[in-house]
């Protein structure tokens, strides 16, 4: 059966979508609770450094890149659990890659920081 709503309304439930998929990482990943809390702290320290507006979005793009990453990583592993609960080594190959993911994306975040801010 095809999805009729379109225009203004199939934005207003996409949104209330993404709000439930924020809500939901919020609830059930302490990994993204952590990084949301960090982030959130840089992007006040970003806004308030007196740098230009470039160096601004790219501080604060860097941290909230982490955010998304962490969401498709955990969207990753839950559909891992979803497909079954045996050990299999692609499910274990597909979680790793995930984490790999998000833990470059750090370490871009603070090569990204370091190189703006170090004097």
């Amino acid at each position: 059966m095809a999805n009729n709503t379109t225009g203004l309304r199939r934005i207003v439930k996409a949104a209330g979508y993404s709000w439930q998929g924020l809500r939901a990482a919020w609830r059930n990943e302490a990994a993204f609770r952590q990084e949301a809390i960090v982030a959130a702290a840089a992007i006040i320290i970003a806004c308030w450094l007196n740098v230009d507006a470039l160096t601004r979005v790219l501080l604060i793009g860097s941290v909230v890149l982490i955010i998304i990453v962490e969401i498709l990583n955990s969207a990753l592993e839950a559909v891992v659990d979803r497909i079954g609960s045996e050990i299999h080594p692609l499910a274990g190959r597909a979680k790793d890659l995930g984490s790999a993911a998000v833990l470059l994306t750090i370490l871009l975040a603070l090569f990204v920081w370091l190189t703006l801010l170090w004097p």
